[in-house]
């Protein structure tokens, strides 16, 4: 299977939820389904069949992250050469050439993106556009609107 490029904020916070998941949510789980055997015909009994309902969706998404952090490829920006580059893990401040609008991303995985906190996927058409390149350096993005251009003015690596 192929490595996922995960940022070291990212594996983390999925093994956070790795860990609520298998300590807390999962033993409540556990205890709801005893509780609901001990009301009765298990045929009719909604409770049971909501709490068996919700062990499944939680143990699905156990295997799921256990499967991603298996694969990781766990990437500190902090611990890279600062070469002035757009790279994975970088955080990017750029300029809309048309419009004069600035914008920050950070450039993450695609488990981690989230355009609302600035966390664009490494595979996003805007993180493609700006990787390899530097300050100063002009980025072409596609776009369904069409091309537009950002002016890259700052690198970071934090």
């Amino acid at each position: 299977m192929n490595q996922i490029p995960m940022t070291l904020k990212g594996a983390e916070k999925l093994r956070e939820e790795l860990n609520e998941l298998k300590s807390v949510k999962r033993p409540r789980i556990i205890a709801s389904i005893a509780t609901a055997r001990e009301h009765g015909d298990l045929k009719e009994n909604a409770e049971y069949h909501a709490a068996r309902e919700e062990q499944g969706f939680c143990e699905g998404r156990i295997q799921e992250i256990e499967a991603k952090l298996s694969n990781a490829q766990v990437i500190d920006v902090t611990a890279m050469p600062k070469t002035g580059r757009v790279i994975f893990g970088a955080t990017v401040t750029i300029l809309n050439v048309d419009t004069d609008e600035e914008f920050t991303y950070r450039i993450v995985g695609d488990d981690e993106a989230d355009f609302k906190l600035n966390l664009i996927s490494v595979n996003s058409p805007m993180a493609r556009g700006l990787v390899g390149k530097s300050a100063d350096d002009v980025a072409i993005v596609k776009t369904p609107g069409g091309d537009v251009e950002y002016e890259v003015l700052k690198v970071e690596y934090l």
